[in-house]
């Protein structure tokens, strides 16, 4: 859980979107990354600012927001 103190949220920040410790990296766009085939190394290439536990941490909030929502798949590949 400690991971999840570089994710914030913060109504001024990216429309209040969670976002890698305030720097406007939404995790939405990290996840994507991800889910598109980038590798860690290679999200950390592209921006130097970030560090592997931030990408970790978006993983984790994702696999956190899982556990606390229900999500039909079928609706959205429908």
């Amino acid at each position: 859980m400690e991971l999840l103190k570089r994710i914030t949220i913060d109504p001024q920040v990216s429309h209040g979107k969670p976002v890698i410790r305030g720097l406007r990296y939404p995790v939405e766009s990290i996840l994507e990354y991800l889910a598109g085939g980038d590798a860690i190394e290679d999200i950390l290439a592209e921006f130097k600012d970030l560090e592997r536990d931030d990408i970790l941490a978006c993983i984790t909030y994702a696999a956190t927001a899982i556990k606390t929502k229900s999500i039909l798949i079928a609706d959205i590949v429908a």
